[in-house]
């Protein structure tokens, strides 16, 4: 079956508040700033997104919920992009005065077909000049990377200060985390077998299994994860997602023919000529990023064979995965979008970027607040979306910053990755599912329940048998806790196991004559809890992908990036069979749970083993594995029923 693949390497109301936290403080005195090299270049064109406050948010919010709930009046009635911005979109005469003053500084603006935002384009000195601040150039203190940003706050005009929530496109620093991960090295099985030669030896699937999948922990397919969460029923019926549309939204640019290469590879029937790519400001690079395009393009379209795929690649550099999003969103041809990057929530307070530079100008909590707003949209337009929740356990910020005590070091405190943790987005989390395994010369053990996926399971292996301190694996595992902005969400209150922000959380930086507090977070804050559901994600039970860019069929991937588009083809798969866009997903299955519990009847499945480094696996949900994994079978028939 894969000897085609040559392997080379490898339903209550939505009211939402956007109060914020005030308690925040940044310093960063003894953090190496990056090098400012004056006035960057006044003559480069770029592309300036303004974004606009909407209207008439408590209305939206109400109107969301009722797509949703069966016996309203707009039950499963979602909105057009046209609908959208006549009844939620700034107004003509907002837009006019922008566009006046855009007119002013010798600027051309376009305004988006949701009326949320106009795109312009024009020399960093014309933005320069009509927000008030100079643009430089600066380089990386650790990467060595170039970028420009404003060196101080924008200005506008006080008649359209009040419709703008806030420009991208001027600072091109920040760089978001794909989030996917690989097995250790140090706990790989020497010598390892060719995965192809595995694959070919596997037990043949059951008659009631999937044709397509290996059975080969490390080696899994789409097939393999149709058995695991019995999605097989709906194939069997005849649903593939014929008429539906998948978008995945991403940082680099891939090669469509690997996921060809991959479904072809595991004898998967898809529509041919099936991917379609639009490239946003440009669109992403061929790089070490590229791999995650690609295998998210795979699980999603693999697990939906007949849907067409639309892909948006972005630049990865400041605020091009916004612009992304966003256009995914106003084209409104995708019924379900996800994506598989993020950065710490608390980056948005903080400042800080992924290398641990601080950011020392406008990037603020209005990022948060553009995003909401996007998924708002996407919500009322009945697009479900997925983000994958992180691969840094109960602590989001360590695969940026890492962690330690030592001088030059970050501590890690309880967090969670943005965008995962929007009230609007379903938030993918992670788990292990059942296998031995066996590192060095140490026994074999076994998971026997599928669980949170973290890999302290690994880590107390190689203290056991191996010796402490030959692998430190913290804080490798499913993303999960408690959000410091956002509100928890109506959907989450009546929830058992829902929690408020742990006390005494901090993130520092270690200098030589103690720790220097960046940023103090608020303990007992009533927060978004993420993840909401959770698929098999560890690399070890993980899978096989095809990534030209990463040397051909590479196996032991794993990571929430997995999840997402997995749950993005699941969606594609629900559309299909109920014969409408399934629109945002968390209020619906939250009371679905609530009222149905756990069992064989119910639409998920309690993961009450393992844990992410904190939160612990229980009954009901808990911070590592969200309300569980899915039964899609049994969620597919209350969907129809319209419960």
């Amino acid at each position: 079956m894969l000897a085609k693949l040559h392997r080379t390497a490898l339903a209550a109301s939505l009211t939402l508040m956007l109060s914020t936290v005030s308690t925040f403080a940044f310093a960063a005195n003894d953090i190496k700033p990056a090098t400012d090299l004056g006035t960057a270049d006044n003559a480069k064109t770029v592309n300036v997104l303004l974004v606009l406050k909407l209207r008439n948010q408590p209305d939206l919010e109400d109107y969301i919920q009722q797509t949703i709930t069966p016996g309203s009046r707009n039950y499963h009635q979602f909105l057009t992009t046209a609908q959208f911005a006549s009844k939620y979109g700034a107004t003509d005469a907002q837009i006019a005065q922008v566009q006046s003053f855009l007119k002013q500084q010798g600027l051309t603006g376009t305004v988006l077909d949701n009326k949320m935002a106009i795109r312009a384009s024009g020399t960093l000195a014309q933005f320069s000049t009509a927000f008030k601040t100079p643009i430089h150039t600066f380089v990386s203190p650790d990467t060595g990377r170039r970028y420009h940003k404003p060196t101080q706050d924008l200005v506008l005009p006080v008649n359209i200060s009040g419709s703008v929530l806030g420009a991208t496109g001027l600072n091109t620093e920040r760089k978001y985390i794909s989030h996917r991960m690989q097995s250790p090295k140090a706990a790989q099985p020497q010598p390892q077998m060719n995965a192809m030669a595995r694959a070919a030896t596997a037990p043949a699937a059951k008659p009631s299994g999937n044709p397509t999948a290996t059975g080969v922990p490390g080696e899994y397919t789409v097939g393999d994860v149709a058995n695991l969460y019995n999605i097989n029923p709906l194939y069997n019926r005849g649903v593939t997602g014929k008429g539906s549309t998948l978008a995945i939204v991403t940082l680099s640019n891939f090669y469509p023919q690997d996921a060809y290469d991959y479904w072809n590879g595991i004898g998967l029937a898809t529509k041919p000529n099936r991917i379609t790519q639009i490239h946003v400001d440009g669109g992403g690079a061929f790089d070490d990023g590229s791999g995650e395009t690609s295998l998210d393009v795979e699980q999603s379209g693999g697990l939906a064979p007949f849907a067409d795929v639309l892909v948006y690649d972005a630049p990865n550099a400041g605020d091009s995965f916004t612009n992304a999003f966003m256009q995914a969103v106003v084209d409104n041809k995708a019924d379900t979008i996800s994506t598989s990057w993020g950065l710490p929530e608390i980056y948005n307070f903080a400042a800080l970027n992924v290398d641990g530079a601080p950011v020392n100008d406008t990037t603020d909590v209005g990022d948060l607040q553009i995003w909401h707003q996007i998924l708002m949209e996407a919500a009322v337009q009945g697009q479900s979306a997925f983000a994958a929740s992180g691969d840094s356990g109960a602590y989001d910020t360590v695969r940026g910053l890492g962690y330690g005590t030592t001088p030059g070091t970050f501590n890690a405190p309880l967090t969670v990755d943005s965008p995962a943790s929007d009230p609007y987005m379903t938030a993918a989390g992670g788990t292990t599912v059942p296998f031995s395994y066996a590192f060095r010369t140490g026994p074999t053990e076994s998971i026997k329940k599928e669980r949170v996926w973290a890999w302290d399971y690994i880590q107390d292996y190689f203290d056991k048998y191996v010796g402490k301190g030959t692998l430190d694996l913290f804080s490798v595992g499913g993303g999960g806790g408690v959000s410091v902005y956002w509100r928890t969400p109506l959907y989450q209150l009546f929830t058992q196991g829902i929690k408020t922000s742990e006390k005494k959380q901090t993130l520092a930086f270690n200098t030589s004559s103690g720790p220097e507090v960046l940023l103090q977070l608020p303990g007992g804050f009533y927060g978004r809890n993420v993840p909401d559901i959770s698929l098999n994600a560890d690399p070890e039970t993980g899978y096989i992908v095809v990534s030209t860019v990463d040397g051909g069929v590479i196996t032991g991937y794993g990571g929430t990036s997995f999840v997402a588009p997995q749950l993005n083809g699941i969606s594609a798969l629900l559309r299909q069979s109920t014969g409408h866009r399934v629109g945002f997903w968390n209020p619906q299955v939250y009371f679905l749970q609530n009222i149905f519990s756990y069992g064989s009847w119910s639409g998920f499945g309690d993961i009450k083993d393992g844990d992410n480094w904190f939160y612990k696996g229980k009954q009901g949900y808990d911070q590592g594995s969200g309300i569980g994994t899915l039964n899609v079978a049994n969620l597919d028939a209350y969907l129809r029923a319209g419960l």
